[in-house]
This record gives structure tokens, sequence and C-alpha cells, in this order.
């Protein structure tokens, strides 16, 4: 099995992928400041995932790694915050966006509590 089938890494890779279009269109002041601190939180939300997953024979480090995930995807929600604030996105679009980081989550925490599940 590999890490590409986990719903959590499915569901963070697609809200990454959505950040990385919406940051597209920040003021071109953005691109080395929220832009990029966007972008590389909600990345390594699926990296920490991915390298959790090929160490889950090891419990501590597989749970490491989903907390590093897990504080990744809070981070993501703070710059939401920030982009909502400075107007670069709706409010609508901020709450379905953080929709989407607190199901990943969810999703993450569940893995954390139940390792076996995930092949330990």
């Amino acid at each position: 099995m590999s890490f590409k089938t986990l719903l959590a890494y499915q569901k963070g890779f697609d809200l990454a992928m959505e950040i990385f279009h919406l940051v597209k269109a920040f003021p071109k002041a953005e691109i080395f400041g929220l832009s990029s601190q966007m972008i590389r939180s909600s990345t390594s939300v699926c990296s920490n995932i991915a390298e959790g997953y090929r160490k889950r024979q090891f419990e501590k480090h597989f749970k490491s790694k989903l907390s590093d995930a897990d504080s990744e995807n809070s981070e993501t929600q703070l710059w939401l915050d920030f982009t909502l604030a400075c107007d670069y996105i709706s409010e609508e679009k901020k709450n379905e966006l953080q929709y989407k980081s607190e199901e990943i989550g969810k999703l993450i925490n569940y893995m954390m509590k139940h390792p076996d599940k995930f092949g330990l």
C-alpha cells in the first residue's frame, strides 16, 4: 500500500493544490511572503504524511511525523486568517478552505490515535 492511498494525504494534496492556484492571484509583493508561507505549510502536510507512512513500522516516528503534519495544517489555517484579513480572499472562500483543513486535521488525528490500522 502507498501513502497516496491515504485519505488524509489525498485531501491534503487537493487542498495544497487549491492553495497553490489561489495564491497565483495574490499581489506580486506577496510572492516571498504570504504566498510562499501558504504553499510551504500546505505542502508540508502531505510530505510529513508521506515520510511518516514510510517509517510506520516505528510507531513513535510515525506519530511524530503525523504530529508535524497536523502542526503544518494548523499553520495553513493561520495563513488563511491572514489572507482574509488582507482581503485577498472572501470570507466564504476562507471558510471553505478552513473546513477542508479541519477535515484533514481530523483524519491525521485519527491516524495518530489508531496507528495499528495503518500497517504497524
